[in-house]
């Protein structure tokens, strides 16, 4: 009579534990590839839609702060300085007109550029990643040194996987050695309390993966990116079109305000002197080199700028704060200077429109520099137009 081999007994708990855990890894890893490449293709996506789309958006905040400059020189509203100067705060360093639209220009009449290469993983890439996590990721050990060896690892599987380096990643996965495992053995009595708190560990990771692609999705990109997600290239070139159409309808706008001249025809007047000029040709205006020793000056340049050179004896009040400030304005005739002449236009046509006497310094201080009269600074250094 053949002996019977005694059936093994197993915990029906730890089966149980066994089968939870198995499908929490399979979900964590599917989840954690989805979220990278999720992750990877937004940021490939933000970088050609800065490449391609930041020149237009640049063009529209300029284009948005010359008419509502313009708008302002013909009303002297407060409400539409402020809206103006608002406008102006927007774009960094207000270029020369002509200098803008001839880089505009030039930039539409030159051959397009190489298409920036997008980077989308493929499934071998996907799949080679899926099971390095599985074996290198340094929650599988709890030796501490050990653990940084499998983070430094993982970091170079992820830097393949974000530049979808199929190649890389085969050749990160034979290079990888069998670690020490750091689960127990199936028999050992250890195994039950390591399934529990590997299906925690899961657990925890699944829903920190699940708000971070919640997250991704939500975010601006991720929200573009959506409305077309298999031709990013086609949305991305249909924006650009709608962004020139504004353009073209501001640039018209514009153009329209100053009496039909086009923008950016300077007469081969000096560049410096160009902010805005066209707008403000019926208010009083000044040269530089012509203004009083005696005058009473009020620069409503911005704190930095005034900081950099001014007057000395000038009045400062940014211009964001001439409406709130008409107290402190003496009953003088005003000599209203700002950079280059067209914020203080704008101030000077609102003080003309208030029975006020005024008139603009025109060219502002690169001009009051231009013709050697004296300037100082606030902290003592050599004083220069910002």
């Amino acid at each position: 009579m053949t002996a019977q081999i005694p059936v093994r007994w197993t915990d029906p708990q730890q089966g149980e534990l066994e089968e939870r855990v198995e499908a929490a890894e399979l979900a964590w890893l599917t989840m954690d590839v989805d979220v990278r490449t999720l992750r990877v293709e937004i940021d490939n996506f933000a970088l050609i839609h800065h490449q391609l789309l930041g020149p237009l958006y640049a063009r529209l905040d300029e284009l948005d702060a010359l008419l509502a400059e313009a708008v302002a020189a013909r009303t002297g509203l407060p409400e539409d300085l402020r809206r103006a100067h608002e406008a102006r705060q927007r774009v960094d360093d207000m270029p020369d007109l002509d200098a803008l639209f001839d880089s505009v220009q030039a930039q539409e009449d030159a051959p397009p550029p190489p298409a920036p290469v997008r980077v989308r993983p493929g499934r071998d890439a996907q799949r080679i990643y899926r099971e390095l996590v599985r074996r290198a990721h340094p929650d599988l050990s709890t030796d501490p040194a050990e653990q940084e060896r499998r983070a430094a690892f993982l970091a170079r599987v992820n830097e393949a996987y974000a530049y979808g380096d199929t190649g890389a990643l085969e050749a990160l996965s034979a290079e990888w050695s069998t670690a020490p495992e750091a689960a127990p053995a199936a028999d050992s009595p250890d195994r039950l309390g390591w399934l529990r708190r590997r299906l925690e560990w899961l657990t925890g990771r699944i829903g920190e993966l699940a708000a971070e692609q919640v997250r991704l999705e939500r975010s601006a990109m991720g929200e573009l990116l959506a409305l077309a997600p298999q031709d990013p290239d086609g949305l991305l070139a249909e924006l650009a079109e709608q962004l020139l159409a504004r353009a073209a309808a501001q640039q018209a706008e514009l153009e329209g305000l100053l009496g039909g001249r086009p923008v950016g025809d300077n007469d081969g007047a000096d560049p410096e002197a160009q902010e805005n000029q066209t707008m403000f040709a019926q208010i009083p205006t000044i040269d530089a080199a012509a203004v009083p020793a005696d005058a009473a000056l009020l620069d409503v340049r911005e704190q930095d700028e005034w900081d950099a050179g001014h007057v000395a004896g000038a009045l400062h009040i940014p211009i964001g704060e001439v409406v709130a400030r008409l107290g402190e304005l003496p009953d003088e005739k005003l000599y209203v200077l700002c950079r280059v002449g067209g914020r203080s236009a704008q101030v000077v046509q609102y003080l003309v429109q208030n029975g006020r006497e005024a008139v603009n310094v025109d060219g502002g201080m690169y001009a009051w520099d231009g013709a050697g009269r004296p300037m100082v600074s606030s902290g003592g250094q050599d004083a220069f137009v910002l």
